[in-house]
């Protein structure tokens, strides 16, 4: 039995809330915390008799670690799921640490200010090291390690799908098929369709930022990097067909490549249709998707912040989504001395998830897991005092936590590989 606080009640944060409800076993006690209350009170009125879960709300800023401390300190959880914007991931460890709480969360720390002149400093001198240009990286969190060990607190990163899932189907790969893995390709395919000309499926400045960036890839432990959408490649999902897939960079592409040194090559490829490249590269083309203020009327904006005002609530698109996603990796390597592939993945279909829990599967893919991440940090079954991704833990209580709780995953042998 143990008591969760949870900040954040967004798309992601109401599936998470959802399923910490069924299993109420472990999760007996339950605060969700945001700066918009209103929204917590409802998702509370919305499941109060149907679970034996205790929940409260609260009022949190999760940019003032003061606030923070205050709230964790009243509230005293066994641990933190933070399941807020990835801006507000070190605010939330700097309290977890002054409170010796436990932390969890489901996407690697980026600035909301990509401006700001101390944190472009050490950007640039990244690029300059490791040659990638993403603003999301795993070395502001992984500076905790020491912190987190010295205070005996597990902080587990990652643990949505992709980050997340896919680095546990690494980790289960290479602990029951293979003696070496040779290369990892991780492939995300969102078959739904919501039916508006254009909407994202998770937060629009977090998606939009991801998908404008250059491309990169891990080879031989460095990394390539390509312009934007430059490499794509077709494949035959099942359950969704034949579709257009990009490489892209991705967090768990830096987590498996510093703790599966020994794997040749790792990629990320995620499926776009032509309308949403074509919306996007208009909108980038005339400055929609920068992240830099501009005077409008004598007020600063941030174009991107902005055009997320005017794009669909990706919360509000669960009962108009149809289709399916298929996400999972494919593997290549030995076992026993001889070549294997195999693709391990889960299908899971946007109107089940509906009928479930009101969201659609973009959600669900990534709430299902931070559930679990956080029964297994709660549970101690993931328990070591430090900063770890989900590679770095025993796979296996969490592959079968997936069948159990709405993302059953299956293994085929010899699937087709992604030139």
């Amino acid at each position: 039995m143990s008591r969760l606080l949870i900040i954040g009640c967004g798309g992601v944060a109401s599936v998470a809330i959802n399923k910490c409800c069924q299993n109420s076993e472990v999760f007996d006690e339950i605060m969700i915390a945001s700066r918009t209350v209103s929204k917590c009170d409802a998702l509370k009125a919305k499941l109060e008799g149907k679970t034996n879960t205790k929940i409260t709300t609260a009022k949190v800023d999760a940019d003032n670690v003061a606030e923070l401390v205050a709230l964790i300190n009243s509230y005293k959880p066994d641990a933190v799921l933070n399941v807020a914007l990835p801006y507000q991931d070190l605010t939330i460890m700097d309290a977890c640490l002054e409170c010796g709480v436990d932390y969890i969360d489901t996407a690697n720390y980026e600035p909301e200010d990509t401006d700001d002149p101390n944190w472009r400093a050490i950007y640039e001198k990244r690029c300059k090291e490791l040659g990638f240009s993403a603003y999301f990286d795993y070395s502001w969190q992984w500076a905790y390690q020491e912190k987190f060990e010295k205070a005996g607190l597990t902080g587990l990163l990652g643990t949505g799908f992709d980050p997340g899932v896919t680095s546990v189907f690494a980790a289960y790969a290479k602990k029951h098929y293979y003696d070496e893995i040779h290369t990892i390709d991780i492939l995300d395919c969102n078959g739904g369709d919501h039916g508006y000309p254009f909407a994202t499926n998770f937060n629009p400045e977090i998606n939009l930022r991801e998908v404008s960036a250059p491309g990169s890839y891990m080879e031989n432990g460095k990394w390539v990097e390509i312009p934007a959408m430059s490499i794509k490649r077709e494949y035959d999902f099942e359950g969704v067909g034949m579709k257009d897939m990009y490489l892209l960079h991705h967090e768990e592409i830096e987590a498996l490549g510093r703790n599966m040194p020994e794997v040749k090559r790792i990629r990320f490829f995620m499926t776009f249709g032509q309308s949403y490249l074509t919306h996007m590269k208009c909108l980038e083309n005339v400055g929609m998707l920068s992240t830099t203020p501009v005077k409008f009327n004598g007020v600063d904006i941030v174009p991107i912040q902005f055009l997320k005002e005017l794009l669909p609530d990706p919360a509000s698109l669960g009962p108009r989504t149809v289709g399916k996603t298929n996400i999972g990796c494919i593997f290549t390597g030995i076992k026993d001395g001889k070549e294997r592939s195999i693709y391990i993945y889960n299908i899971c279909d946007h109107q089940e998830c509906y009928k479930e829990v009101e969201s659609q599967a973009i959600s669900y893919t990534t709430g299902v897991p931070a559930m679990i991440g956080a029964m297994m940090v709660v549970s101690g079954q993931w328990k070591k005092a430090g900063v770890y991704t989900t590679d770095e833990f025993d796979p296996d209580p969490y592959m079968e936590a997936l069948n159990k709780w709405g993302l059953p995953w299956k293994v085929q042998e010899n699937p087709v590989l992604v030139p």
